[in-house]
């Protein structure tokens, strides 16, 4: 019998009425002391703790968090149209009618996975035009988009896929899953060692703790697919976390983060403020900022509740915090991008080689510092009036002008490229894709011996990229090929995977790369005979690597392929054979 999953809010419910009543006198906590109980490594007593002050400040909050959402009601009120009041009944979540899972199903027959990706963007930020958000918002300001459409995200997360996690995967306390608290201006973490039960977490919850699902792209099918298409059009490593606050209640304290944030409304409402930064040296930061109190930030620019369907996009550096009003709980995923992704991280790649050349190719930079440099120059002495002080500024000046002409930007772009293949998710293959790969290919065991059924590759044999992103050429002693298909859900649990090109064939490869998303064929590569052009091909797929196949012909090819890896990826797809 198939088991029904409850929402958090229907498990928070039936434990609060199934609970025994509590005594009329309380010597629970000493019991408890006394029996020094755990529950995953941390005592029940620390568990009533932290149920008791979050029921204190409950009830602190619960006329301020009501005059809160009176006041945004007025402030940021939604427009009504005729038959607006049965739109919360409707199937739909974007403006074409279509479930997210019919989306997602319409974008795989998307030919080109830039193409793709930008229509799932649109779809996010719907009904702000993409290039009028890039233009005006994108880094610079907040946006709110209000849709009343409850069920416009459905599909891309909930507290029953919380729950199924919890039941059925390997989730980690610290590493997967946080508890957290935000109590009388105190932002506590609750993390005991181990794996989360749900028993625990659901404890944790019914106590008015916070649960931020860390990588739910590695447990939830949909957030890995969204996420991974998304990447595509960031150019840059798409993340998310899941939040799910208990009514009343705040985990985590007023902070700014590195990241572009996209805070997407799943269940119940949330009650946000956003601040500006504090200084033009907040204004996107490097790093996230350590926790404030309210006195340090100011008044908010923003302040408005959340409901599902709805979403909030700041840049990085805008501090924010959200609170549940006293009637609902809340659920929310954010989606985030461009950690690390500046100018100035392009260049504290190019710089010190850019240094390094200049060094080998130019004696200037190599010439001996002056014998007296230590006796008029550094802090002690900043403030000395000494010409000497001037023409050693003088020099470095000249120095750094020069160093522009030894910069191998190619080369550093390409370094910010590998770290992106390495953070990128692997691509959820299509229905086709995967119908139609190696992987699906007809090969088996029979008769004693291993039958192929396929076609040969032959000179007419049509060729593309699996995605635009998903390959690309570095070169530095050697030219190899670095791809993203080998990676696993898991941020970095597997390292970044490439194999040496040989240079008669990197024109067939730049050609690949360059012609997506057309195909190109074998006899288009620049070798000098058929024969080296098929051979080089295959010679290609002999590494750890499954090629796939995408025509009318659902073709797969028939050849020996010498040294193959269990562990393979797709980075290539085949057209039909001629």
């Amino acid at each position: 019998m198939e088991r029904k999953h409850m929402s958090a809010l229907e498990l928070y419910k039936m434990m609060s009425t199934e609970a025994p009543p509590p005594a009329k006198n309380p010597p629970a906590l000493v019991v408890l002391k006394k029996k020094k109980k755990k529950e995953n490594g941390l005592p029940v007593t620390r568990v009533n703790k932290v149920k008791a002050q979050v029921k204190s400040e409950k009830r602190k909050m619960q006329k301020k968090l009501q005059r809160s959402a009176h006041r945004e009601a007025v402030l940021m009120p939604r427009a009504e149209k005729p038959g607006e009041e049965n739109q919360e009944e409707m199937e739909c979540v974007n403006g074409d009618g279509s479930t997210l899972e019919v989306l997602l199903s319409d974008l795989a027959n998307v030919n080109n996975s830039r193409e793709r990706a930008a229509q799932l963007f649109q779809w996010l930020i719907n009904p702000v035009p993409t290039k009028t958000f890039f233009r005006e918002t994108w880094e610079k300001q907040p946006v709110l988009i209000q849709r009343k459409n409850p069920h416009y995200y459905k599909g891309l997360f909930s507290t029953a896929e919380f729950d199924r996690i919890l039941r059925e995967e390997d989730v980690q306390y610290g590493v997967n899953l946080d508890v957290t608290s935000y109590t009388n201006g105190a932002r506590e973490t609750h993390n005991p060692p181990g794996r989360a039960l749900p028993f625990t977490v659901w404890d944790f919850y019914e106590s008015g703790c916070s649960l931020r699902m860390l990588n739910p792209q590695a447990f939830s099918s949909t957030a890995w697919n969204v996420l991974s298409i998304l990447q595509e059009h960031f150019g840059s490593m798409a993340g998310a976390n899941v939040y799910l606050t208990p009514p009343g209640t705040q985990g985590f304290a007023p902070h700014y983060d590195d990241i572009e944030a996209f805070v997407v409304q799943l269940e119940g409402k949330k009650h946000w403020r956003v601040y500006n930064p504090r200084s033009e040296n907040e204004v996107l930061p490097v790093f996230s900022s350590p926790n404030f109190k309210d006195t340090d930030i100011g008044s908010p620019i923003l302040e408005v509740v959340l409901e599902a369907g709805d979403l909030l996009y700041f840049p990085r550096g805008f501090i924010h915090q959200g609170d549940c009003l006293p009637d609902a709980h809340s659920l929310h995923i954010t989606i985030s991008s461009f950690q690390k992704n500046s100018w100035g991280d392009l260049l504290q790649k190019v710089v010190p080689a850019a240094l390094e050349v200049a060094m080998e190719e130019d004696v200037a930079f190599r010439q001996g510092l002056p014998l007296d440099y230590l006796t008029y120059m550094g802090v002690q002495n900043s403030d000395m009036d000494d010409p000497r002080r001037e023409k050693f500024f003088a020099r470095i000046e000249t120095l750094l002008k020069k160093l522009k002409y030894y910069a191998p930007v190619d080369a550093a772009v390409d370094q910010k490229a590998k770290d992106f293949l390495h953070d990128c998710l692997p691509p959820v293959l299509t229905p086709d894709e995967l119908a139609t790969s190696v992987q699906g290919a007809s090969v088996s065991w029979e008769g004693g011996r291993v039958v192929h059924r396929g076609a040969q590759i032959n000179s007419k044999t049509r060729v593309r990229l699996l995605r635009a992103g998903c390959a690309r050429l570095c070169s530095n002693e050697s030219v190899h090929l670095y791809y993203t298909t080998g990676n696993s859900r898991v941020y970095h649990k597997e390292e970044l995977k490439s194999f040496e090109i040989k240079t008669e064939y990197t024109d067939a490869i730049e050609l690949l790369i360059h012609s997506y998303p057309k195909y190109v064929t074998v006899g288009s590569f620049s070798c000098d005979s058929v024969e080296e052009k098929v051979c080089g091909f295959q010679n290609i797929l002999q590494k750890n690597v499954l090629i796939f196949f995408s025509s009318e012909f659902l073709m797969t090819f028939h050849f020996k392929m010498k040294n193959v890896s269990p562990v393979v990826l797709f980075y290539f797809c085949l057209g039909g054979i001629g």
